[in-house]
């Protein structure tokens, strides 16, 4: 039976990051609960994705995470924290940010910077792909290849 990762609404709960669920070794979780003040906590650190949504019952919503949850060890080795916020009556810090309009994928990159805007559920492997792309993140792959050899 396939295991689901817990989906978390932002703002509802104090901020914790919520553990995996494995049948091995525990993995890293990469799904974050509690409002986030100010994503400059993860600036070089992480590269957020954000998903908004009106109602944690919007079918993009929930493929979305489906998406992620299915291949999270991918986002995991990309340093990507995952942030949901499926609550449109709370302004959350995200919210006033970001400003979406029912559903609503963000990518912010390590400096900080918005990479990608999306109005409908993407792929892991499109999003790997849009990472991979990135600068710090080939310099990362380099890195990685040279302390590797």
């Amino acid at each position: 039976m396939k295991q689901l990762l817990p989906i978390v609404l932002v703002g509802l709960f104090g901020g914790s990051v919520v553990a995996a669920a494995s049948d091995d070794a525990p993995e890293p979780s990469i799904f974050v609960t509690g409002n986030i003040p100010d994503l400059s906590e993860f600036v070089w650190e992480k590269r957020p994705i954000i998903v908004f949504a009106d109602s944690p019952n919007d079918p993009n919503f929930g493929q979305q995470m489906d998406f992620l949850e299915d291949r999270a060890g991918e986002l995991a080795d990309r340093d990507v924290i995952v942030l949901t916020d499926t609550d449109p009556s709370v302004d959350s810090d995200l919210r006033l940010k970001f400003r979406p309009r029912g559903f609503m994928l963000v990518l912010v990159g390590k400096d900080g910077t918005v990479k990608l805007r999306k109005p409908f559920p993407w792929d892991v492997r499109e999003i790997t792909r849009s990472i991979d792309k990135m600068p710090i993140r080939q310099r990362e792959i380099r890195e990685r290849r040279g302390s590797g050899s």
